[in-house]
């Protein structure tokens, strides 16, 4: 399956599939609209092979259901002078998506229209160790001002999307042993929102989400991308073959747990995971604040690490320059086993990119085999804190708008309205 082209943050369509020819039903043929809006009616026949009869039948079906707009007449050039041909498009206004993007010390909710374009956001500082009632009572408000302030209720919610860092169960909705995140364990957030939205739910890893972000928005001509996550913590996301990678039970990626044994032998100091020398008890977020606070520097947050990374401070640039090499090494191993196309680095960690680049590049560069690095690019994020509430969006959208979901409601509608 082929995928439009990667635009800019905000221009849909954001790397829709494009649905193969002779499309059967008409949620495929909304998947179409998607991708591609606005279509005419004879566009619609030469990409599909659908008979007239068949395209106006199932075109007058999305349109009555809400789900296309039809636009007014285009003049086409080189169609004669006959009758303007009139349009349609995915009708993006139909409702609205929330998603939040909840981190370990901050979050940050959007809401988006059906084509998973972010309209607004609020950032806030959440500390996710409070668990999941003191976190989502924040989310609950936040997301009710979004709906305001774009002029919603509830009742427009088609969809709505979380990511946290650590394990999770997809089809359930929950966090799964997560090292980090006190009792968030199994905890019923699908059951939290449902109190006031009626609409599906999703859950996601925050890395995975923010390589889907980056990936649907700049880099869908690659077959395989890896996002880094450097923040508190440290994560990756993995895309192959065009799809998100998960693993068997959703571990994939988890870079960050991976242990880094240092030069001298040492085991290293102890993980927020219980186990010894992983890769970011030595070089994450919280693992610099530790090693600052030690040698005397006032620090508690990973925005005040990074601050006294770009004033020069020597002690923050060392460890930074250290960490870079420690991360550099995990990456080759990983470089050498998925070969991708683009790693992009994001997350608070990533804003200090003169000093952590430098240990990556030198450590991926030295360590992988030429063929893994001949045609790789290590770039920075592009998206920066936006990363994972578009990719939240634009996996929402895919979700809600499944051609098989649509074909259900469409059958349906009451289910539909």
């Amino acid at each position: 399956m082929t995928t439009t082209p990667a635009g800019p943050i905000g221009t849909p369509p954001l790397g829709v599939p494009v649905p193969p020819a002779g499309i059967v039903g008409p949620g495929e043929l909304l998947a179409l609209f998607r991708a591609r809006s606005p279509l005419t009616r004879t566009d619609v026949m030469t990409l599909t092979g659908l008979s007239r009869s068949t395209v106006n039948q199932r075109i007058d079906l999305l349109t009555e259901a809400g789900l296309l707009v039809e636009r007014g007449p285009d003049v086409v050039p080189g169609r004669g002078r006959g009758r303007p041909a009139g349009s349609f498009a995915f009708n993006v206004e139909r409702g609205v998506l929330l998603v939040c993007d909840i981190g370990a010390t901050a979050l940050r909710a959007a809401i988006c229209d059906l084509s998973g374009r972010v309209l607004e956001d609020r950032p806030l500082v959440s500390d996710v160790t409070e668990g999941p009632k003191a976190v989502l009572a924040r989310v609950d408000p936040l997301f009710a001002e979004l709906l305001t302030a774009c002029g919603r209720t509830a009742a427009d919610v088609r969809g709505v999307a979380l990511s946290v860092p650590g394990p999770v169960d997809r089809e359930q909705a929950t966090v799964v042993s997560p090292p980090i995140m006190t009792g968030w364990d199994r905890f019923d957030i699908r059951g939290w929102f449902a109190r006031t939205y009626d609409c599906p739910l999703l859950l996601e890893k925050d890395a995975t989400a923010m390589a889907w972000g980056e990936y649907r928005t700049h880099y869908g001509t690659a077959d395989t991308f890896l996002m880094l996550k450097l923040g508190t913590g440290v994560g990756a996301g993995i895309i192959a073959g065009g799809r998100i990678h998960r693993g068997a039970d959703g571990a994939a990626g988890d870079i960050g747990h991976t242990q880094a044994t240092g030069e001298d032998g040492d085991v290293g100091p102890l993980c927020r995971c219980g186990n010894s020398g992983c890769v970011e008890a030595r070089a994450g977020g919280w693992a610099m604040i530790r090693d600052l606070a030690a040698a005397g520097r006032d620090v508690s947050t990973v925005d005040e690490v990074v601050e006294r990374i770009r004033t020069a401070d020597p002690v923050a640039v060392g460890l930074a320059r250290a960490a870079g090499r420690v991360l550099g090494v995990a990456l080759a191993e990983t470089v050498n086993i998925l070969n991708p196309r683009v790693v992009v680095v994001g997350g608070q960690l990533a804003e200090a990119e003169e000093q952590i680049f430098a240990g990556l590049r030198e450590m991926v560069y030295s360590r992988s085999l030429p063929l893994a690095t001949r045609r790789l690019e290590l770039r920075r994020s592009r998206l920066d804190e936006r990363a994972g509430s578009v990719g939240l969006a634009l996996l929402l959208a895919d979700h809600v708008f499944a051609p098989a979901t649509v074909d259900a409601a469409l059958a349906d509608p009451a289910a539909s309205a």
